[in-house]
């Protein structure tokens, strides 16, 4: 069942990766102000996504994969952070907003989980 569990997880953060490159234009409102150079940030991101989702499909990438996700999800948790700010949280609610970052958590752990 894990292994079931973690190509779930790559192929979630594979098809996610691609969204960056076909569909650009969806990220860049999520972006924060105080952050520089948007368009190299979603492609950066969209690449780790790539890279971690394929890497967690292979046994001997899986471990470093797995941290990278965790990694990678902590350091968008600023993003998400920054939407609960009223004037960026591009008409969502506070509590569609909350919900977010709990479900963000929730990625967090279940990349953690399995971890070997």
């Amino acid at each position: 069942m894990k292994t079931v569990n973690v190509y779930i997880m790559g192929i979630i953060y594979l098809y996610l990766g691609i969204l960056h490159f076909t569909n650009t234009e969806f990220y860049y409102p999520y972006m924060p102000k105080f952050l520089p150079f948007h368009w190299e940030l979603i492609i950066a991101s969209g690449i780790a996504e790539i890279i971690l989702g394929i890497g967690v499909l292979f046994e001997r990438s899986r471990n470093y994969s797995l941290w990278g996700i965790v990694l990678m999800l902590i350091a968008f948790l600023p993003v998400h952070i920054n939407m609960l700010i009223p004037e960026n949280s591009l008409g969502n609610s506070l509590s569609a907003l909350i919900f977010r970052i709990f479900i963000q958590f929730v990625l967090i752990y279940w990349a953690w989980k399995n971890i070997k």
